[in-house]
């Protein structure tokens, strides 16, 4: 049976972008652009109308950013979708404090069609880390040091520290399931412990978290 397919909204305030990411991602078997919006306010209201798999929002725009919207995004919908920010520079604070607000990952203005293509199916259809060293990068230029290891540091088990370590290197649960030699239903329950403790809705957030308190290193 042939999945459905990911629905993705395009956010960017220049028209010429939003109309070259709709011809690439619209040629793609699997792919579809189901909205546009030219600002961050009229993005969160396109997601809440079209309840897209995938968002592609570019960090700066008119009315609210592409951050706000990204933090309204996230609170306002149950099952928000995965949001990828766009963005002309890879060390951008924007694009951390973004990461940090919920998104799933970014890219870069400059990527290729098929990084493109590849991001947004990863980010929809898996649940690996998108571009794990370049998240790594941001959290080394952008992470304000730890003045003390955040508290849920202490209640992870020696297992779930394994598995934040390998969520970090971009592991999928079944590539963790076979390092550490277990069961993909046990990394999931390793995985939902990792988020719970961190108090992260997904990932991202978890890793993020992991090198801000100084969890993980940045170098």
């Amino acid at each position: 049976m042939t999945p459905p397919a990911i629905r993705i909204v395009l956010a960017d305030d220049e028209r010429m972008v939003r109309t070259a990411l709709r011809a690439i991602l619209s040629a793609e078997p699997g792919l579809e652009v189901v909205g546009e919006a030219a600002t961050g306010a009229e993005a969160v209201s396109v997601v809440r109308e079209r309840r897209p798999d995938v968002v592609l929002m570019d960090v700066r725009m008119p009315e609210i950013d592409g951050i706000r919207a990204t933090e309204q995004i996230v609170a306002g919908l149950p099952q928000p979708p995965r949001i990828v920010v766009v963005t002309t520079f890879e060390n951008d604070s924007y694009v951390y404090d973004a990461l940090r607000a919920g998104a799933a990952g970014f890219l870069l203005k400059r990527s290729d069609a098929d990084t493109l293509v590849q991001a947004v199916r990863l980010v929809a259809r898996t649940d690996s880390l998108l571009f794990p060293s370049a998240v790594r990068a941001l959290a080394h230029r952008h992470a304000a040091p730890a003045a003390a290891p955040a508290p849920w540091v202490g209640r992870l088990t020696g297992r779930e520290r394994d598995v934040l370590r390998h969520m970090a290197a971009g592991l999928t649960n079944a590539e963790i399931a076979r390092r550490l030699e277990v069961g993909p239903a046990t990394v999931k329950s390793h995985v939902a412990a990792v988020l719970a403790k961190t108090g992260a809705r997904d990932r991202t957030q978890a890793v993020i978290a992991a090198y801000a308190s100084g969890f993980l290193s940045t170098g």
